[in-house]
């Protein structure tokens, strides 16, 4: 008698099932690639040759992008509806096409932290900050906001927004002139300091490690509380209960960073909601980090300026 090894062949009908398993899934494939995205534009789009040229942002290593400094694949204008005047309500419209012209509309960009557009507004004097959403214009390309400046002078516009067709943040910037007179402090006369009083709340950010370095990650510290100890009405604004958004003296660039406590379901302390971030800076030089929170639907902006060493 022989004894004969048993093991478990699939045999012609298994390789038969598992070949037109491997056969659908290819199909399936290609039939999804086929699919309309919604967009017009594709990646290629969004890239241009040549040094010095805009990277594509990674959301999940937050840092200073010098915008200014750098070709963009996107193009970015503004006009204003009538010449725009400190103390009075700007209409204006942004142009937005691809490096090629194409038109950036509405369905070519995706909805992150609740908008398609993020656009950053400050003075030369970085005391006037401004944060505001464009929304569709009457053509493919065009984007409509409004805002009042405070003071005089160039505002630089720095728009942040995420392609579907790359899935990755991008920016470009452009400026817009505002008549009257400019404020008097000048970018970086502000004296330092982590802590700032806005509407009776006090607002508290503390570095890990301190002093900030160019070059080394550093985790921040958010912490709102009322002056008189009682509850913080804070509500979810853009997805999040808090948003930093960091700038140097020259305006050459910007770092939009959102908390690591990203569940808008898990409602922060309400007498001390307290928020962690991380940024990493590139170069020394004097900052401002703005925060943005919603307090009882009223949105309020703190600043925190502060030195980086090398």
């Amino acid at each position: 008698m022989t004894d004969r090894a048993e093991g478990p062949g699939l045999g012609a009908g298994g390789w038969k099932r598992i070949a037109a398993i491997t056969a659908a899934a290819a199909l399936l494939f290609a039939v999804v690639r086929l699919l309309p995205t919604g967009t017009n534009l594709s990646h290629m789009d969004f890239r241009v040759s040549g040094p010095n040229v805009i990277e594509f942002c990674d959301p999940a290593n937050p840092q200073f992008l010098p915008v200014v400094a750098v070709r963009s694949p996107v193009s970015l204008s503004v006009r204003a509806a009538a010449p725009a005047q400190a103390g009075s309500q700007v209409e204006a419209t942004l142009v937005l096409t691809t490096f090629g012209g194409k038109p950036i509309a509405p369905e070519d960009l995706q909805v992150v932290q609740t908008r398609r557009i993020h656009l950053l507004i400050v003075d030369p004097s970085l005391d006037d900050y401004q944060h505001v959403h464009p929304q569709p214009g009457r053509r493919p390309g065009e984007w409509a906001f409004r805002f009042r400046p405070r003071f005089g002078g160039a505002y630089r516009l720095f728009a942040d927004f995420t392609p579907v067709a790359t899935n990755r943040g991008l920016y470009s910037e452009t400026e817009m002139d505002v008549g009257g007179p400019p404020n008097p402090a000048a970018a970086g006369s502000q004296a330092p300091s982590w802590t700032a009083m806005e509407d009776g709340y006090r607002f508290a950010l503390s570095p890990s490690p301190a002093p900030i370095r160019a070059g080394a990650p550093a985790d921040l510290r958010l912490v709102v509380a009322r002056a008189d100890g009682g509850q913080v009405p804070l509500e979810a604004v853009m997805g999040a209960y808090a948003h930093l958004v960091a700038f140097d003296t020259q305006r050459s660039g910007f770092a939009h960073i959102h908390p690591k406590e990203a569940d808008v379901a898990r409602r922060p302390d309400p007498r001390r909601p307290t928020f962690t971030f991380r940024l990493m800076i590139p170069r020394p030089g004097r900052y401002v980090i703005w925060s943005e929170v919603s307090l009882a639907g009223r949105e309020t902006f703190a600043p925190f300026w502060f030195d980086v060493g090398g």
